[in-house]
């Protein structure tokens, strides 16, 4: 395939685009496959005759599994090479898929999305990371941009795809339809993909941090899911919660010890990173649990119509999709600190706006939905941006670790802000049901704000390339780029 593109003005080869084609086109597939599934509930429920609570393990036990399988996934991308991951990743996720759709009860159905889980997880970890060094060091934000947008699309297309194919086929066919488009991703992808990893890896997996921390994730992450349940102040809750917490400190430990342990921590100390994943964690807590917000509202207490809900919501989504990869090109060049700064502020002004604007009476296109296009433009300036500013900095190298990093932190923080969100509808909803939806309103705006002013003041100014030329000029233009902490 050529030598990959590594500096400014270099062309880019043809065969990079159509390996970022078949990433992004997997990318896709398992985003729509996560939302079509919730569209699929009651059909499930009539088809196969289990309660709604057993039946939410569809969606918890893939969260759970994915979380936890991030970073074992990017550790192993990185030590054994990221093609000899993702292809196995589509080849469990087709599996999956294929259990899922031929499922003849509850039990069989949360097991295969177990093993899709397992695939997602490794996508997850490696689309990116797999073609990003196919492309030159000032286009990766661009890179990013369009799997964002594409992760946007799958959004709004899940749903809505989700609906025709149930109607016409069935709940089965939302996860056969990903078997032969995994078969045809299958067949190309050995050819259209060059193999990258870390060359200083040895292999050797750190075999005590690398189950240490995947308890760790899960137990913190089977506690945030099962407290939307018992209650965030359910004693069950906190224990799994607190027990997950203090396993981390000795994953840390044991890190700073092993070659090559399952968190990384030298990337901690690149400025952009640990900024980036501070403020993701923030913004995380407030991105799905947003957008559940607004759903019940318009469908719990503006009483609208499955039509009317889906219409209201798709604006938001797809005025994102268009501007990730702007956003992309322009991090590329300017830099990300005002662009996810900007981005997350409108986000939350636009909530605030919410709490503000609306009240019992259905407004659904005449406040609802022009407040939404200002959080589908925040949205379109900040969700692919984060996970390209968390990789401005970071060596080829360890893109796979890097990026599985920041999607865990990115898991874990949407699960807990859903669940806090479910919470505060719960609470506020005991005095009335608008007062549920305001304290939602002040928390995801909130999360928002705050997510925007921890990045501006943290985050390096200038572009990873302006960083990475002052770095490249001495130890004390190094320091001005802020490339490290």
């Amino acid at each position: 395939m050529g030598a990959p593109a590594s500096g400014s003005g270099e062309a880019i080869l043809r065969s990079a685009w159509l390996a970022l084609t078949i990433t992004t086109l997997v990318f896709f597939l398992v985003v729509v496959d996560v939302s079509a599934v919730n569209v699929a509930f009651p059909s499930i429920e009539d088809d196969l005759g289990s309660s709604r609570s057993t039946l939410s393990w569809i969606i918890s036990a893939y969260n759970i599994v994915v979380a936890t399988g991030l970073l074992p996934a990017g550790r192993l991308a990185d030590s054994l090479g990221r093609k000899r991951m993702f292809v196995p990743g589509v080849a469990i996720f087709l599996v999956g898929s294929l259990a899922c759709g031929l499922a003849p009860g509850v039990g069989w159905l949360i097991a295969a999305r177990v093993v899709q889980a397992v695939g997602g997880s490794i996508i997850s970890a490696t689309a990116i990371a797999v073609v990003l060094p196919e492309f030159p060091f000032d286009r990766r934000g661009m890179v990013i941009g369009i799997a964002g947008a594409t992760a946007a699309l799958g959004g709004v297309a899940g749903p809505a795809l989700g609906s025709i194919l149930i109607d016409a086929f069935g709940w089965r066919s939302i996860f056969l339809i990903n078997v032969p488009a995994c078969l045809a991703i299958l067949l190309l992808a050995p050819r259209l993909l060059r193999e990258s990893k870390d060359p200083a890896a040895s292999g050797r997996i750190d075999l005590l941090g690398a189950p240490l921390g995947t308890v760790a994730v899960a137990l913190i992450m089977f506690g945030v899911v099962q407290s939307e349940a018992w209650g965030l102040a359910d004693p069950r809750s906190i224990a799994l919660v607190v027990v997950g917490l203090a396993l981390l400190p000795v994953l840390i430990w044991r890190s700073a010890r092993h070659p090559e342990p399952l968190l990384d921590l030298d990337l901690f100390a690149i400025r952009s990173f640990s900024s980036t994943s501070a403020g993701v964690a923030v913004y995380s807590l407030a991105f799905t649990s947003g957008f559940l917000v607004n759903s019940l509202l318009l469908q719990d207490l503006w009483d609208q119509s499955i039509t009317t809900t889906g219409l209201a919501l798709v604006f938001s989504p797809v005025l994102a999709a268009v501007g990730s990869p702007i956003a992309g090109s322009l991090a590329d060049r300017i830099g990300h600190r005002w662009i996810l700064g900007v981005g997350s502020a409108l986000c939350g002004l636009a909530n605030i706006g919410y709490l503000l604007a609306l009240d019992d009476e259905p407004a659904v296109f005449t406040r609802f939905v022009p407040l939404s296009l200002i959080v589908g433009v925040g949205i379109g300036l900040s969700i692919s941006s984060w996970s390209s500013a968390g990789l401005a900095d970071v060596a080829p190298a360890r893109f796979g670790v890097a990026n599985a990093t920041i999607r865990t932190v990115q898991q874990c923080a949407f699960a807990l802000g859903v669940s806090v969100v479910i919470t505060l509808l719960t609470v506020g909803g005991d005095r009335t049901p608008l007062t549920g939806f305001r304290f939602a309103w002040l928390w995801v705006g909130g999360c928002y704000l705050a997510s925007a002013v921890l990045i501006v003041l943290t985050f390096p100014a200038g572009s990873s390339r302006d960083r990475a030329e002052a770095a490249a000029a001495g130890p004390t233009g190094g320091r001005r780029g802020g490339g490290r902490s």
